[in-house]
Parts: structure tokens; C-alpha cells; sequence
């Protein structure tokens, strides 16, 4: 297809920048928008690459937004606060920079006539993933108990029988139940995006990552994550400290992986449909626990072997893992990297 004008917010940050590379290799032009803040980039900024015009700036501000967005084809909106935060009193800068923010970048595209928005979404608007009782079928367990915690009973159990669940794969259907103020702005950024879509007559994707890794993470910043963490521990000599038993079940997802996602999706985005808004899972679709992962990067890196802790952190969830099935039909996208030689490859390359 012919090159579009894409503008992507969040364009300097570790999957921003992908996001580019991934565009401008497809022969895409990119307005890339970024306030650069320092709570997300641990290091200097990086330098604009060859056919990308790299912009300062806040998508809460509207004239910002409004110049960045003329000529522009497409929006990949990838500007978000991420993290737990420290506390609740957070929640004011949450709600403002990624609902607000959001707010402020769909009014402008409604001005502009720019009709055609892929969202970078999240698995934490799930909650738990997807379970089942032998009794009971399908299950949603809440929260768990800091009591169960602390005893060191991490599994969840059925909220009916109290029976042992069996974790699955959770598709895009699933009930949503954010569980803390993060992962409410991502559900919350879905809605407006959705309310854009049809009042405008545009088109959105909401793109949910699961656990996305890979080279120019950022390190020892809120937007980190469990697999930079850990690397940065085996940088220092230092054994990655792994909570709980180990056993949580995530879907790691590598970041060359997740860009693919997102250009196929804007590139796809303009083809017939019926449906002003729809989400897709992104994952790899090989589930591993998290004390798997930390043993991999430990292996590849040489050492030291991990430290399973019994740490836990309330507001966690067990297991969440993706059913990509959506996204690969849709799109005809999958997966290229294998959790192996993504780990292989993560633990020799360098940290932002």
C-alpha cells in the first residue's frame, strides 16, 4: 500500500520507538510526539531516525497535539503513565495524563478529519485471566486475600466451591476487572476511543500488550517492568529476586513482535469493516511463569541463578495469559520470536 503520514505519541519511549523503526521500514513517514519525561526514559533522549520528525511535547496540550496531527493519515497513541504508582494520591496524575491526554488527542483528531486510530492497549484490564472449576466452569476469582498471601497460598481459588482452578488462555470477551487505578485509565482510554469512533465515523484499535520485553527496555523507571528488573539485577551481579512461588503465568511478548502487531494494524485499519472499535490481544502465545523467564535470562546472562523470595505485592494478579487468535485472523500477524532466542537476545543487549 501506498506510505501514510502516521503520527505516534509515546514515539521516543521503548515501544514508541519500535512502533517507528517498524513504520518507517514498511515506507511510512512518521511525526513521532513525546514529552520525554524523565520518569520514563532512564537515559539521554534518542536521536530522530531518517524520515521521522521528532516532536516535544504533552498530548495534554491541544495546540501541540493540533500542529503535530496536520498531514497525519493515522494515529498510533502509545503516550501513557505506566506503573502501580506509589499510592492512590497518584491517581490525579494517572487519570490526567493517559484519560485527559487521550481526551485531548481524539478531540483534535475529530477537528483534524484524521479518522483511522490504533490505541496501545493492556492486559491489565483483565484483572485475573481466565479460569475453570471442574465443578463450576468458567470462574472469576477476586482478588486475593493478603492473608492467603502471606501464608504463602498464591493459587486462587473457585469463589463457589473453593476448589483448585485450572488457568487458561483469556480472549478479548472476557469480562474486564481493572484492579487498580493504571490499569482503569487503559480500560477508560478504550471507552473514549470507542465513543470517538462512532461519533466520528473513524475507526479504532485498541491493541491490548500482554508482557511486552526486548532490547532499549528502560531500567530502574516505573515503566521497567518484571523482565528489565531482573536484568538490571544480573548487570549488577545481583540474583533476580522472584516473587511469590514463581509460578505466575504471564505471555511474554517480544518487542520487534508487538511493532509488527501495531503496523499491521495501522496498515489494516483502512480495509472494510463493520465495527467502529475493537480490541485484540498481542501475546506470543507461549505462556511461561515468571520464575521460567527469570531463570532464562539468568541462564543466557551466566548467572547468578534467581532467588524465589515469597515476596508478594497486593493488587497482583496469579495468572494472565492471551488468546492472540483475534489478531492473527484479523491481521494475519504472528509471532516471530521465540521465548528462547528472546531471552537469549534480551540478556545480552543493553538497557535504556
Amino acid at each position: 500500500m501506498d506510505g501514510m503520514r502516521v503520527l505516534v505519541t509515546g514515539g521516543a519511549g521503548f515501544i514508541g520507538t519500535h512502533v517507528v523503526d517498524a513504520l518507517l521500514a514498511r515506507g511510512h513517514e512518521v511525526v513521532s510526539y513525546d514529552a520525554l519525561l524523565a520518569s520514563a526514559h532512564s537515559g539521554p533522549p534518542r536521536a530522530a531516525r531518517a524520515g521521522e520528525r521528532l516532536v516535544v511535547g504533552d498530548v495534554r496540550d491541544p495546540d501541540g497535539v493540533a500542529s503535530a496531527l496536520r498531514g497525519v493519515d493515522a494515529v498510533c497513541h502509545q503516550a501513557a503513565m505506566v506503573g502501580l504508582g506509589k499510592d492512590f494520591a497518584d491517581a490525579p496524575a494517572y487519570v490526567g495524563c493517559n484519560d485527559l491526554g487521550t481526551a485531548v488527542l481524539l478531540a483534535a483528531m475529530a477537528r483534524a478529519g484524521v479518522r483511522e486510530l490504533v490505541l496501545a492497549g493492556s492486559m491489565v484490564v483483565y484483572g485475573e485471566g481466565r479460569y475453570a472449576c471442574a465443578a463450576h466452569g468458567v470462574v472469576r476469582p477476586g482478588p486475593r486475600a493478603e492473608a492467603d498471601l502471606a501464608a504463602g497460598r498464591f493459587e486462587p481459588r473457585c469463589p463457589s466451591c473453593g476448589a483448585e482452578l485450572t488457568p487458561g488462555l483469556v480472549d478479548e470477551d472476557a469480562p474486564v476487572d481493572p484492579r487498580n487505578v493504571y490499569a482503569t485509565t487503559k480500560l477508560t482510554q478504550e471507552h473514549l476511543s470507542a465513543a470517538w469512533a462512532r461519533a466520528t465515523g473513524g475507526r479504532a484499535v485498541s491493541l491490548r500488550y500482554h508482557n511486552v520485553y526486548g532490547p532499549g527496555m528502560p531500567r530502574d523507571t516505573p515503566y521497567a517492568g518484571v523482565a528489565s528488573l531482573f536484568r538490571s539485577a544480573l548487570a549488577r551481579g545481583e540474583a533476580p529476586r522472584v516473587f511469590e512461588d514463581g509460578g505466575q503465568r504471564r505471555d511474554f511478548v517480544q518487542v520487534r513482535d508487538v511493532a509488527a502487531a501495531v503496523t499491521t494494524a495501522v496498515e489494516g485499519a483502512r480495509g472494510p469493516g463493520p465495527e467502529a472499535f475493537r480490541a485484540y490481544n498481542v501475546g506470543s502465545g507461549e505462556p511461561h511463569t515468571v520464575g521460567e523467564m527469570a531463570r532464562a535470562l539468568a541462564d543466557a546472562y551466566g548467572g547468578p541463578a534467581p532467588v524465589v523470595t515469597g515476596e508478594y505485592r497486593l493488587g497482583d494478579v496469579r495468572h494472565v495469559t492471551a488468546d492472540s487468535a483475534r489478531l492473527r485472523t484479523a491481521f494475519d500477524w504472528k509471532p516471530e520470536v521465540g521465548f528462547a532466542d528472546g531471552m537469549r537476545e534480551f540478556a545480552r543487549s543493553a538497557l535504556r
